[in-house]
């Protein structure tokens, strides 16, 4: 009897277990696994000139790799080599539904205006160009402030008082970094009763000047040849040529958009800083949070988008672009220390003034 009893006690253990595995353990395991979140995803169209332009190209696909990091999101670039390859790269984009799609610098107005267009729900955002449509966010920069403390920091320097702008394709935003830089240098010599001057020559009329390092070091050489013993470009990939000539003459060069100072260590005085980087990753962001605006957002020394690289310190970006090399960062420290604490307090000083209005920078 006690063994009947105990079998069908055991009997209705199992029975429970069975019940309680039906209920609620058998639906979990015929439940459909949940689907795994889809990454925001970025499809980016660089300016002609592509990655490694140790420029705004390089600055773009840097805010990029921020977002990846910090913020789980996908990307994929192309490079044009030509202007009207814009338009089918961001049709591209358009077409696979990205989360958003962005345009490096003025050479994709057109591309994106008639895209965006087509596209009325894609969000769009542009560099440097402005886009008057509801689905595109338009983010510019007041390079002539920047460059202006570019041109101060030369007129400083120099030993020769000649200095020189080297410019890449022949427009209006680029000539806005010249007149800054003049405006710069013109600032100095009322201040210092100095009388520094200023040769500019551009390489060229169409996107390929940017692309010519060639071209940008007979500029340079030429330039130099005249006196110039300090040298600002706004040329993108050219640029590396207006380094190449500054390095072989012995002279110096100022960078411009990324931190360009590890290119030729000891010849680069400073770079000024143009936040690309910082400005796709906040459009990202904000689209990824669900905050896309459109319009137009304006970046210059009050909101820090733009200005010069550190004159005192060397930088992690400088060390990390040198693999850590002590010599070559030596030579840079060097190059830092050589500038007198009086001209590093005067762009301190100057980059307070214009971020506080009290000195205004002129566009044109």
């Amino acid at each position: 009897m006690q063994k009947r009893n105990t079998k069908l006690l055991v009997a209705a253990v199992v029975a429970l277990v069975l019940i309680v595995a039906l209920v609620f353990v058998l639906p979990g395991m015929l439940r459909e696994p949940e689907p795994a979140p889809v990454a925001f995803r970025v499809g980016v169209v660089l300016s002609v000139g592509g990655r490694g332009d140790y420029s705004f190209n390089d600055a773009a696909i840097a805010g990029l790799e921020k977002a990846r990091a910090e913020l789980g999101i996908e990307f994929r670039y192309q490079e044009p080599r030509e202007v009207p390859q814009m338009e089918e790269f961001h049709r591209l984009f358009a077409q696979e539904r990205m989360d958003l799609i962005i345009g490096i610098g003025f050479l994709q107005n057109a591309a994106i205006t008639k895209v965006a267009a087509e596209f009325p729900l894609q969000k769009f955002a542009v560099v440097d160009t402005v886009i008057d449509l509801p689905n595109v966010k338009s983010m510019v920069f007041r390079e002539h402030e920047g460059s202006f403390l570019a041109g101060a920091l030369a007129a400083m320097l120099t030993t020769t008082n000649n200095v020189g702008f080297v410019g890449g394709m022949q427009i209006p935003l680029i000539a806005r970094f010249e007149k800054g830089f003049a405006q710069g240098v013109e600032h100095v010599n009322r201040l210092r009763n100095k009388g520094v001057v200023v040769q500019s020559a551009y390489i060229g009329t169409t996107g390929a000047a940017f692309r010519d390092p060639v071209r940008g070091k007979e500029l340079a050489l030429a330039q130099i040849a005249r006196g110039a013993d300090i040298i600002y470009h706004a040329a993108g990939g050219s640029g590396r040529g207006v380094f190449e000539a500054a390095s072989e003459k012995g002279v110096k060069a100022i960078g411009v958009d990324s931190n360009q100072n590890w290119v030729k260590p000891g010849n680069i005085i400073a770079s000024m800083l143009k936040r690309v980087d910082v400005a796709v990753f906040n459009a990202v962001k904000a689209t990824k949070e669900g905050a896309f605006v459109a319009g137009v957002s304006s970046f210059g020394v009050k909101e820090g988008g733009v200005g010069l690289t550190d004159l005192a310190a060397v930088t992690d970006v400088e060390k990390a672009a040198l693999k850590n090399d002590a010599a070559q960062i030596e030579k840079i420290q060097q190059m830092k220390n050589a500038i007198p604490a009086d001209v590093r307090q005067l762009i301190v000083d100057l980059t307070a003034q214009i971020a506080d209005g009290r000195i205004v920078v002129r566009s044109e």
